[in-house]
């Protein structure tokens, strides 16, 4: 029997690693990066700011093949155990064009396939948006027909996988935001993720979701106010809207005079001149927080959110440093994974590790186990009402409708 290696750290390699979200939870594990990958120039520079001591192969990954990993690791990754890293979601994104395979960024995800076939790990770690679950793998097939395939891939190389579509929010995150987890490895092991953890419906007796207040709410001090601010005729709209409100708390006339076509569409459209609310989560952080169609507002000053506000709703340390242009840090903020997902991911992963020791002589025994399966974690969450029997609802109202009120009474923290 082969006993797990007792280390101060478990070596890992990082993949498409852009500001480090996913590595800084990880790494809270036990885990240390050998090496990253990372194309974008403002992320190379954020990297460097940070972990100065950290190689990092600032190159496409399409050139990239094992010896350039070894050399920069200078190590042979023999027997390594872990890779883990998030490809370009733009592709898969349901806020984006969606082109899939189409976009080049789309097919880093295979990209991500080889490098785990190259220096085969016992577990890899593979994070992107929940589009690439309903994602179909060509224009015309059926929906989740590319999460299916990329399943089969890994599967020929000798991976079984399990993949959790999940939500940061449920597991004390300040923030909504939906992921797929995939966690794989060549030992026919299993892994669990954790039931939902916190929630905002009574009869599931946990606690009370973290909310954007609890993250930079009273006393919070900005360690980056960069900020993509609003146009002067965006911040005019949103001057005349609540905290808590969107476009339908305007004026009538106003609405259709800002909202253009869209004002006869269907649909909700909540988050345009949408100013956010304290009292519940963020929604999820954007690259473009001004954007008036994914409008991130801050509740009580007119103005988007800034730099420092969104890494701490992501929840990266307060002394963590992003380098760049304010377009430049937002896409780095906006693209990363929230710190305390990326954790629990983490937990899962090194569980699973462990057990991928027991009763291997040589590192190379695969076992048969279950087949791979995708898990929906209550993934869809809703937290509040913008719209009620004809009535625009701004402040606090829940979604999670009293059977004697329409404003809940939200719990204090």
């Amino acid at each position: 029997m082969t006993i797990m290696p007792r280390r101060k750290s478990t070596p890992y390699i990082s993949l498409f690693s852009g500001a480090m979200g996913l590595d800084l939870g990880i790494e809270r594990c036990g885990f240390q990066p050998l090496v990253c990958n990372e194309i974008d120039r403002s992320c190379v520079k954020t990297i460097a700011e940070n972990r100065p001591d950290l190689p990092v192969l600032a190159d496409s990954i399409e050139g990239l093949r094992r010896p350039d990993f070894e050399q920069a690791a200078d190590d042979a990754l023999d027997d390594l155990a872990l890779v883990a890293g998030g490809p370009p979601c733009q592709a898969f994104s349901v806020f984006g064009r969606r082109r899939g395979l189409e976009d080049k960024r789309g097919k880093m995800i295979f990209e991500f396939l080889r490098i785990v076939d190259e220096l085969q790990p016992r577990v890899f770690l593979l994070e992107n948006v929940r589009g690439l679950h309903s994602m179909p793998l060509a224009p015309g097939d059926q929906k989740g027909s590319l999460l299916d395939h990329l399943i089969q891939s890994f599967e020929k190389i000798g991976y079984r996988l399990d993949c959790f579509v999940v939500n940061a929010v449920n597991y004390g995150a300040p923030q909504l935001r939906e992921r797929v987890i995939c966690i794989g490895n060549r030992f026919g092991q299993q892994a669990s993720f954790p039931q939902p953890q916190f929630s905002n419906r009574p009869a599931d007796d946990l606690p009370p979701f973290t909310t954007l207040g609890d993250a930079i709410g009273e006393d919070f001090t900005d360690p980056d106010p960069d900020v993509m601010n609003f146009s002067e005729r965006k911040l005019r709209y949103l001057e005349m809207v609540p905290p808590g409100g969107n476009w339908r708390s305007l004026p009538v006339d106003i609405q259709k005079e800002a909202m253009g076509k869209q004002y006869y569409l269907k649909g909700g459209r909540s988050s345009t001149w949408r100013k956010l609310s304290f009292d519940f989560p963020c929604p999820t952080i954007q690259t473009m927080p001004n954007h008036a169609a994914t409008s991130m507002c801050h509740p009580t000053e007119l103005r988007a959110l800034t730099v420092g506000e969104c890494a701490a709703v992501m929840e990266f340390p307060r002394t963590w440093k992003f380098v760049g242009t304010p377009t430049e840090k937002m896409r780095q903020v906006g693209n990363a994974v929230p710190i305390r997902l990326a954790e629990v991911a983490g937990k899962v992963v090194r569980e699973v590790l462990a057990r991928t020791y027991e009763g291997d002589e040589d590192g190379t025994k695969t076992a048969l186990g279950p087949p791979s399966r995708i898990e929906h974690l209550r993934p869809h969450v809703r937290t509040r009402s913008w719209w009620r029997d004809g009535e625009a609802l701004a402040g606090s109202h829940s979604y999670v409708r009293d059977a004697d009120q329409d404003q809940v009474a939200l719990p204090s923290r």
